[in-house]
């Protein structure tokens, strides 16, 4: 795999990690009825983000991120390494993912099942917000295991052959670290949010830090992955998502 396939493979494992909707035995009733996590509620909402990307290899690029989202239905985003030269261009939807490669030669147009296919990972768009808003990979249900230690929920949930095990701070509600896991050891993403900011009464997250396993037909690649959010307006005007191969 190229160092520009890396970035592009990167990008939709962090970005569309598989889930959907699900349904936790509760030790405890009480743990259930105190257990209260937020959604990210928008419409419209845009982004720019500084991002930093560290390879297994010791190497550190740095670079900006914008993001576009129709909520549940479209996900744009624009990747900049440097000097303000766009290098990667993706739009995901509820049925495929798109990328366009403008320095290499690594554009994607799959559905998630071909993806599935090829890379062993289960994608969606759904796990792209929650990820990426600091929200549970599933609705909890009795299904799961929920337990209280402190001041955080802890969350263990098995769907479509992956592990989340997800920690939500009572304090704001959101998810403040995540991992979630291949069960065939296939892939891993471990994320963690250490700030959140307020915009419209609402908490999103400031900064997230992503540490990702990826395995292809050449082996196992790992990243470290930091996001700083310098703007988050998810009361945007409709927005557009300008996307050609």
């Amino acid at each position: 795999m190229t160092k520009q396939g890396s970035w592009l493979l990167l990008v939709a494992v962090l970005f569309c990690w598989g889930c959907a909707k699900g349904t936790l035995p509760v030790q405890e009733k009480e743990s259930m009825e105190d257990f209260a996590p937020v959604t990210a509620q928008y419409g419209y909402l845009q982004g720019k983000a500084k991002i930093v990307l560290e390879e297994d290899s010791g190497k550190i690029t740095r670079g900006t991120l914008h993001v576009r989202a129709l909520k549940d239905s479209l996900l744009w985003f624009s990747l900049s390494p440097g000097l303000g030269v766009e290098a990667m261009r993706g739009l995901l939807s509820e049925d495929k993912i798109q990328l366009r490669d403008r320095v290499g030669s690594q554009d994607l147009n799959l559905s998630y099942a071909e993806f599935e296919r090829r890379y062993g990972i289960s994608l969606s768009l759904a796990l792209f917000q929650n990820m990426i808003w600091a929200n549970l990979p599933y609705s909890a249900s009795f299904e799961d295991r929920l337990i209280r230690v402190g001041k955080k929920f802890e969350l263990t949930q098995v769907r479509n052959k992956v592990r989340y095990f997800s920690k939500t701070d009572t304090r704001h509600g959101k998810v403040a670290e995540l991992s979630v896991s291949s069960l065939e050891d296939k892939g891993a993403i471990l994320a963690s949010f250490p700030k959140f900011q307020d915009l419209n009464a609402q908490p999103f997250p400031a900064e997230a830090l992503y540490k990702v396993a990826i395995q292809d037909s050449q082996g196992q690649h790992h990243f470290r992955i930091y996001l700083n959010w310098t703007n988050l307006d998810p009361q945007a005007s409709p927005l557009t998502f300008p996307f050609r191969f």
